[in-house]
């Protein structure tokens, strides 16, 4: 069992020698300090600001750094100006530019320790000190008064309680402007730096006297309220359930929090349109996408058309050649099904055909793992939907979009299950009218870890030709995966079986948390890889359902890394997450400038312990390195959330079961666990657990208006024809 956290109970003061690392962007630093009495001590953590001679009380915790020994790790830091002569002279020579360390020794030897009152209050006094003319003098000045206002809003901000690390991003954001822009509205954080949410904005609110009844504090509460639903995967709120959220979020009444909601509505942070609630950006990626799949289902000529209708593959059923012969007939089409029904080989029919027909054909996934298992299964070449797209840091837009089609006549997208409204906008936006889109997908899996529920809307619209599969044909002898997964989605228990199990498919029996987390890492570590000849670390993958307790991903990734990489080279803590090297890790939220993207994964190949940097290979090609701020992006990937795993298949799955997991336990997440599984599948844990994972279909409502909004659009072009 993991140890409790560590209270920070240390206090650590002296003076700042020596700056050894400093990141710009996220104010992390190394540094070296000397303490009253005398002694040297190594000190890291987000010290934004610090400077060379300056004072300061760092707060924290000594810990032991694996390659440079005992150093101090400061959660917080309270700076004082320099006191000695020899400190100030260092502390104008590393933070006034344009004063260097001969000119800083000149200024304090004629000033002494009044040099920083008179820089401040009697800066024409520089000229006393010879060749220090009038218009040196004005110049260090300038520079001083420049770099005060960074220092003091440094002060300012950090005397309010914020941490070094966000103070950085505030300066970065705001300049030296930052106290006073957080004077007048400190809930313009939340909008506007990020990381800083509504709970830290109101506690800064709160040390400058803001009431709880302000304008300024309701309606920031009411924008973080509509994120928080967005962050649940829903597009737009009812206006009232947006009130009751913010008053509960302000604890105060309705009435408020509708007053909240209104000025936020007034102000342009959310909009309103046909009854619902938005953020400006969804608004725009719903309507865009409804218009859009509109105008493409209207086309008369599309390219589908001439794929030809001769058979290829003689293996195809009747079910798999009408979802085929659906693409000849309709310019937009859904296949979906289960598993073992056959999606893959109606797409290599297509693709075969599209070939013969020298149609120019786009494959893509929205997943790296889902984009190159599609490769494979084709022979053609399949990318990531945002690679698809042609991602540009610089513009911070994709290249395809509806001034650059995208250049192809017929476009195949796999595991459609995953496509939120803004990723799916953003698609469709690039594909021109004539273009013929095939959409794969299972639709009894979770819906997108996104806003929105796409695939389920577009099966409704009426504008797909929607093919839905249902015979079984990857199904060998004696096989469960498949034969269980279609049972649990039915709603029926899966078979169970009794000793050993089949030849890929087995249900341990454990009630208890903690051995239930024991066996995982056996099995993991020892008896699947002894077993089955796979590789422990690449072919084993461990799916939770939730990342808290004992069977959760942060715990059987902490048990699960000591087991499988135990003496690591090289160690790299970031919170309560350690990476080693040579770790599974998974990149949790999108990078467009690093082209990596939410789900894909890696493994740790450097670590720079003292620039807290580390490098991760994906796929075994690209090395990508993260800076100190980048790291947060980043998960040990030993154990993931089964949501997490969408868009992938691994040769074994070990799928914990537990009461404690009640919160999560519903149908369509124990079949999509069940679905990742390739060649295994072990499921551990209790009966109980199990049933009420099958029995419950409950699935929270998502918010959407999308195919509201198709249906609309469709019945006025009726209307206007008539």
């Amino acid at each position: 069992m993991a140890q409790a956290e560590e209270k920070v109970n240390f206090r650590l003061a002296g003076e700042v020698r020596r700056i050894l690392y400093e990141n710009s962007e996220n104010g992390f630093a190394v540094i070296t300090l000397k303490t009253p009495e005398g002694n040297r001590v190594r000190a890291c953590g987000s010290l934004a600001g610090i400077q060379t001679g300056q004072t300061v009380e760092l707060f924290g915790k000594f810990e032991s750094h694996p390659d440079f020994g005992e150093e101090f790790k400061a959660e917080s830091l309270c700076v004082k100006p320099p006191v000695t002569e020899e400190g100030i002279k260092r502390f104008l020579a590393s933070s006034v530019p344009g004063i260097g360390s001969r000119t800083a020794a000149k200024i304090v030897e004629h000033f002494g320790k009044d040099t920083l009152h008179i820089l401040q209050n009697y800066p024409r006094r520089l000229c006393e000190i010879p060749r220090i003319g009038a218009k040196k003098a004005e110049e260090i000045s300038r520079i001083w008064k420049e770099s005060a206002g960074k220092r003091e809003s440094l002060m300012f901000l950090q005397g309010l309680g914020i941490t070094p690390a966000y103070c950085s991003r505030l300066l970065a954001a705001y300049g030296s402007n930052a106290a006073e822009i957080v004077r007048k509205n400190p809930y313009r954080l939340a909008e506007d730096v990020s990381g800083v949410g509504f709970l830290k904005a109101d506690a800064v609110a709160r040390e400058l006297g803001f009431a709880e009844d302000s304008t300024e504090r309701l309606t920031a509460a009411a924008v973080f309220s509509l994120n928080n639903m967005i962050s649940s995967g829903h597009v737009c709120v009812e206006r009232g359930e947006l009130e009751l959220r913010t008053a509960a979020l302000t604890n105060r009444s309705q009435a408020e929090a509708a007053r909240g909601v209104e000025a936020a509505l007034v102000r342009r942070l959310l909009k309103y349109d046909m009854g619902m609630i938005y953020s400006p950006r969804l608004l725009q990626a719903e309507s865009r996408l409804a218009e859009k799949i509109v105008r493409l289902s209207g086309a008369e000529r599309f390219c589908g058309r001439e794929i030809c209708g001769e058979q290829i593959s003689r293996q195809i059923s009747a079910e798999q050649l009408a979802a085929v012969n659906a693409v000849r007939f309709s310019p937009l089409s859904i296949i979906t099904g289960g598993p073992g029904v056959g999606k893959t080989t109606v797409v290599g029919e297509l693709v075969a055909r599209a070939q013969n027909a020298r149609l120019k054909l786009m494959l893509a996934a929205p997943t790296g793992r889902a984009a190159k298992r599609l490769s494979e299964t084709t022979g053609c070449q399949a990318k990531t939907i945002h690679r698809l797209l042609m991602y540009d840091p610089g513009t911070n837009r994709f290249a395809c979009d509806s001034s650059n089609f995208l250049d192809c006549d017929l476009l195949i997208v796999d595991e459609c299950s995953m496509l939120d409204v803004v990723i799916a906008q953003a698609l469709f936006d690039a594909v021109e009218p004539g273009t013929s889109v095939v959409l794969v997908g299972d639709s009894d899996q979770l819906p997108s870890v996104g806003p929105g529920r796409v695939l389920a809307d577009f099966i409704a619209s009426g504008l797909f030709a929607v093919t839905h599969l249902t015979q079984v044909f990857r199904q060998q002898s004696g096989s469960l995966i498949i034969a269980n997964a279609h049972r649990v989605n039915s709603g029926r228990m899966p078979e169970l079986p009794q000793g050993n199990g089949t030849a890929d498919f087995y249900w341990i029996e454990q009630e208890d948390p903690q051995k239930a987390a024991d066996m995982i890492c056996r099995m993991a570590a020892e008896r699947i890889p002894a077993r089955f000849g796979l590789d422990a670390v690449e072919d084993v993958q461990v799916l939770a359902p939730m990342n808290r307790g004992l069977c959760g991903t942060e715990m059987l990734n902490q048990l699960l890394g000591e087991r499988l990489n135990p003496a690591p080279s090289g160690t790299l803590r970031v919170g309560e997450k350690i990476f080693r090297m040579n770790d599974k890790v998974m990149q949790i939220s999108n990078n467009y400038d690093k082209s990596v993207f939410n789900g894909d994964f890696g493994r740790v190949v450097w670590i720079d312990g003292e620039k807290h940097r580390l490098k991760v290979s994906f796929d075994g090609e690209r090395i990508v390195e993260y800076t100190p701020d980048e790291l947060e992006q980043l998960t040990p990937a030993y154990a993931v959330t089964i949501h997490k795993s969408q868009g992938s298949e691994f040769p074994a799955v070990i799928v914990p079961l537990l009461n404690q997991h009640y919160m999560m336990l519903q149908r369509n997440l124990l079949y999509t666990a069940m679905t990742r599984a390739r060649k295994l599948l072990v499921l551990i844990g209790s009966g109980k657990a199990l049933q009420m994972a099958v029995r419950n279909m409950r699935q929270e409502q998502r918010w959407s208006l999308l195919q509201e909004r198709i249906r609309t659009l469709v019945a006025g072009q009726n209307e206007h024809k008539i």
